[in-house]
């Protein structure tokens, strides 16, 4: 973590303690489960990251006042990030920030909660079908769900759909037609990589049976139907997975990504390619008009815009939803 950024939480952890907010609600708190609302849910650990896709969001919003964002972080990072979404709004959204470690859940045994987990990212490579074995390996790389993710339908158990926003995206558009997208029987509405085929994957795979044509899809933009989710038991069959994965020679490094994207066989939606633009945290060749036309951009990769080795032509998309003029930012010097 670069050191501005651990100023920052530091900082906000003792201002938390010291002030009178310990028990003070969020305002708008009513809406948290309103299912006609959109729902919107973050998974961070980066009181920055999280503050730029939120404000981002509800800035390009028609109607700001229909969101509520639901951020899931760990116990170290809960009082920073619930003093940083007291002190600061996003036009009339509303915003709940949870603490994954102590949420309540009837389906799963407390072990699972013990640590929260980030989006996956998986840089893999991989030759290409219609290249000669002495080519060069093609590299692409992958963000998936990770295990508490799985457990969305249980936390949010009177919402029926959501969207899940990794929290190195910038939203650049109005996202509301995506609470309209008829996915027909699918659960998870997601940008898919059809430059990564399964078949290319095998060796995360491992003996699983998969159809080797289907396209890899990512996290980072995804609408989950949480009542199809609940049909199908989603959750039991990562888990199971997951046994499997764990008894074979597959690394564990990799579990990750091939539960995932075997949990959601035949049951990912391809959203539109204008929704999401995934590259920005490794790719230096993205064409400008493409970055103009998606309504989402994600960092995916090692060069994430909040530190020094962030693609600099890219910086700008991100930075000028961060209020770098707040008191706290200017102290702790920090200036992506």
């Amino acid at each position: 973590m670069p050191k501005g950024l651990h100023c920052l939480s530091m900082r906000l952890i003792v201002e938390y303690f010291k002030s009178s907010v310990h028990d003070k609600e969020f305002p708008l708190s009513e809406r948290y489960s309103d299912p006609s609302l959109q729902h919107y849910v973050v998974f961070s650990t980066n009181v920055l990251a999280a503050s730029v896709v939120i404000n981002s969001t509800a800035v390009h919003a028609r109607e700001s006042g229909n969101l509520v964002f639901h951020v899931l972080t760990d116990g170290l990072n809960y009082y920073a990030m619930k003093l940083w979404f007291l002190r600061n709004t996003y036009k009339e959204a509303a915003v709940q920030v949870l603490n994954i470690e102590n949420v309540t859940l009837k389906y799963y045994d407390k072990e699972v909660l013990k640590s929260m987990s980030l989006p996956v990212e998986y840089r893999v490579s991989f030759q290409t079908v219609n290249n000669p074995p002495a080519s060069h390996l093609r590299t692409e790389y992958v963000s998936v769900f990770s295990h508490t993710h799985y457990l969305l339908p249980y936390i949010f158990e009177n919402l029926k759909r959501v969207v899940v926003l990794d929290d190195d995206v910038v939203v650049q558009r109005d996202l509301s037609d995506l609470w309209n997208l008829n996915m027909g029987r699918k659960v998870n509405g997601a940008l898919q990589l059809c430059s990564v085929q399964l078949g290319q994957l095998r060796s995360y795979l491992g003996k699983s049976i998969f159809d080797k044509t289907t396209c890899a899809w990512m996290s980072g933009l995804n609408v989950i139907d949480l009542v199809r989710w609940r049909e199908l038991d989603l959750t039991k069959t990562y888990w199971k997975l997951g046994q499997e994965v764990s008894k074979g020679t597959e690394s564990s490094k990799s579990f990750a990504l091939s539960t995932s994207l075997l949990t959601f066989q035949d049951l990912v939606y391809p959203l539109d390619g204008v929704w999401a633009l995934s590259g920005l945290g490794h790719d230096y060749g993205i064409d400008v008009e493409a970055i103009k036309k998606a309504s989402v951009l994600h960092f995916n990769g090692q060069m994430k815009p909040w530190l020094e080795v962030g693609i600099p032509k890219y910086k700008h998309y991100w930075k000028r939803f961060l209020n770098c003029h707040d008191q706290l930012l200017v102290e702790c010097n920090v200036n992506p």
